[in-house]
Order: structure tokens, then sequence, then C-alpha cells
């Protein structure tokens, strides 16, 4: 898949157009890159730093969780307003996601859009090998999404941003004209039971605001909606929970074993998610 979508690619350091070469990936101005064996493309430059990716522990818990159908009601959610977001949109461009993680939701979409190709873009590297297989049509490659992304301008008919990195300048130069983003983020009822139990991270109650400071300067918002459901999780599905996500680098191990062994099993939690489609003008 890789092949099919580096006409949507640029070099990271000089932004030329990258064709294939001997061991990977060039351009014309002698920047190389490495594919790696699992099939993600790197084109992270030298100075980059992946302290922050997600780790091959966050990443197999995040697997686990979302393949149960936790989040399913989520998913079905995204697909269909990029659906609906397309549909008097532009008939060309591929799906870009920011922070694709294992390339679930993004496999979703490409579900819900026949024929479109998706680019599933990460820092962490165990989320990519996963991208890599999770669609026959997502190419995974890993980039800084807080950076200049490598992605050529007006590609994209549609950029996604679930639970991750939301970049208002690039987001706009990647997307074509007419083209949508659509942004999922947690409202402060999400999970809500759980962060009181085992004193999870909270979501920040500016966080709309937050949002609207990114990406009103480069982007239109269209509209906006709220999806909420009910989860019933066993202990091995909050830890997975827990483990999946930020508060994983955050909570101390015992103390969290400590309170999650007081935990009703299942345990009841409500899911709560803000999702904002925006237009480029």
């Amino acid at each position: 898949m890789l092949d099919d979508v580096l006409a949507l690619l640029r070099c990271p350091h000089c932004r030329a157009a990258l064709a294939p070469a001997v061991a990977g990936v060039a351009c014309a101005n002698g920047h190389s890159f490495d594919v790696g064996r699992a099939g993600y493309l790197s084109l992270l430059p030298g100075d980059a730093r992946g302290a922050t990716a997600d780790s091959a522990d966050m990443v197999a818990a995040r697997e686990a969780f979302l393949a149960a159908g936790h989040f399913d009601p989520q998913a079905e959610a995204l697909a269909q307003a990029c659906h609906e977001a397309l549909a008097d949109g532009p008939r060309e461009g591929c799906v870009v996601d920011l922070g694709a993680g294992t390339g679930w939701y993004l496999a979703r979409v490409l579900e819900r859009l026949p024929g479109r190709t998706g680019l599933a873009l990460d820092l962490s590297k165990h989320a990519l090998r996963r991208a890599a297989r999770a669609h026959p049509r997502i190419g995974a490659v890993a980039c800084d999404a807080w950076r200049t992304l490598p992605v050529r301008d007006a590609v994209a008919a549609l950029v996604l941003s679930v639970f991750a990195p939301r970049n208002g300048g690039e987001t706009a130069r990647v997307l074509c004209r007419g083209g949508a983003l659509v942004v999922v983020t947690p409202t402060g009822r999400h999970l809500s039971e759980l962060v009181a139990r085992l004193g999870l991270l909270s979501v920040d109650e500016r966080k709309q605001e937050r949002l609207s400071a990114k990406l009103d300067p480069h982007l239109r918002l269209e509209h906006r909606f709220e999806r909420e459901w009910r989860l019933g999780l066993d202990r091995e599905a909050v830890g997975n929970l827990v483990a999946m996500g930020p508060s994983a680098r955050h909570s101390e191990p015992a103390e969290l074993e400590r309170r999650m062994g007081t935990l009703a099993e299942p345990a009841p939690a409500g899911a709560s998610v803000t999702i904002s489609v925006y237009r480029r003008p």
C-alpha cells in the first residue's frame, strides 16, 4: 500500500516529492527514509523525539479494548459523520488520520468511503505496525503531528483527529478546498465514574475553548454534536482502558491495583464524546 500513498507525501526536510529507492524511499535531493519490515514508512527527521509515543504495552491494551467493541458506538458515529461530511464534498482526495494509533478508527471510516485511500500518521512505531495491516487501503507513516506534516498540499478530502493532536494550520494546508476535519474529543462526563474511583486524569474543563483557539483561525466550524453510551466493563477491560491512555503514565501501579479491586464487576461507566466537523472554506 505504501507505493500507492507516496504521491500524497513529501520529504520532511526539503518538501520534495518521494519515490521508491533501493533501501526504501528517497527524494531527488538525496534524503532517504526506511520502510519497516512491518510495512510502515518512517518520515521522522533526525531530531525527532519519541518519548511521548505510545509504548508497546499501551498499543496492545488499546487493540484489545477496541477489539472487544466497547467503543463501537463512537466508531459508528464517527464513520457516519465522515460519510455525511463528504456527501457534498470533494470527489477526490484521501483520508488523513492524525495520531491514528492502530488505524482502528480509520479502517471503520474507510469502510464507509469506498475508493478513498487512508493515510495513518502516528509517532509510535508499535501502533503503526498494526495500522499498516488494519485495512488494505491504509498507508502507515511515522511522523510528529505537532510539526510540519510530510504530506503534500491539498491532497486530503478528510482529516480525522480522534483523541489526538490537532494542528490547525497544517490541517488546513493538507485539506483540499471544501475538505473537512472531523474531531472527536471527550466531554467532562467521559468515564467520570472510573475517573473518580481510580484517580485517573480528568478532562480539561476548557477543552472546547482550547480546540476552538487552535482551529478557528484556519477552519470553519460546521456543526458539533455529542454521542453517549453506557459501558459495563470487567476487570480486564478496565485494566486495558487505563493502560491504553495517558493515565498509564501517571498512575502508581500498586495504588491503581488496590482501587481496581474495589470496583464492581462489571463496572458501570458512561462514555461521552463530542464530534466536531470543521470545513476548509
